[in-house]
């Protein structure tokens, strides 16, 4: 059995928002509730798509009380951490695979003032986190091949996320478990029984016509 340390989450993801009216996309997840923003920053290098960097993160700063959860997806994040720390950011979570010194970084975002997440693409596994697990806040575990929203979720990744929990468990820590591809309220539902706690969603958020009411309801899982 997964012991649940914190409350659910969500974090809708601006990925699957319509890129001509962010500001609208705020709105609209302030008024739903969730609390957090989630913003996967791309470069086209370490994934296969380009979006945004921190003036966009900067803006939006300025338009919500929200969490802005930044996920980089990007080569070389530790020489971003700064400016994104600067531009507004409450989480800072980088890649695993792009960064050699993890507990560097980790530790620098917390001394930034941030929520310090590490990311793992699923072909990596969560043992490599097992050294580092005290410097993290947030483990986001890809339940998709980072790049890309509307994907489904791969099954066998929910394996890394169950794995984690039970890592999580004997460290006795409380960092949060993410995970992020293909999250709609049917996976929702398999990733919290995993031991899940954080869930990016994007398409089935910004798809959906009652968004209070599906978050209220993710939020009671």
């Amino acid at each position: 059995m997964i012991i649940k340390v914190n409350k659910t989450i969500v974090s809708p993801s601006i990925l699957a928002a319509d890129y001509s009216d962010f500001k609208g996309a705020i709105s609209q997840i302030d008024d739903s509730g969730a609390g957090w923003v989630h913003m996967d920053v791309m470069d086209g290098s370490f994934v296969p798509n380009i979006t945004f960097g921190p003036e966009l993160v900067r803006a939006l700063r300025a338009k919500t009380k929200a969490i802005l959860d930044i996920h980089l997806m990007i080569v070389r994040p530790g020489s971003f951490i700064r400016q994104f720390s600067e531009a507004g950011a409450d989480n800072i979570t980088f890649h695993y695979e792009a960064e050699t010194h993890s507990q560097k970084y980790l530790t620098e975002i917390r001394n930034l003032g941030c929520k310090a997440g590490i990311s793992l693409v699923p072909s990596t596994p969560c043992s490599v986190l097992e050294d580092i697990l005290p410097y993290i806040d947030i483990a986001l575990i890809m339940t998709v091949n980072p790049g890309f929203g509307g994907q489904s979720l791969i099954p066998e990744c929910l394996k890394k996320v169950e794995k984690l929990a039970v890592m999580r468990e004997k460290a006795r820590l409380n960092f949060r478990i993410s995970v992020d591809g293909g999250i709609n309220e049917k996976t929702a539902k398999d990733a919290i029984s995993a031991g899940a706690d954080t869930l990016v969603m994007g398409s089935a958020f910004f798809g959906s016509s009652e968004k209070k009411e599906l978050i209220a309801n993710l939020q009671k899982l």
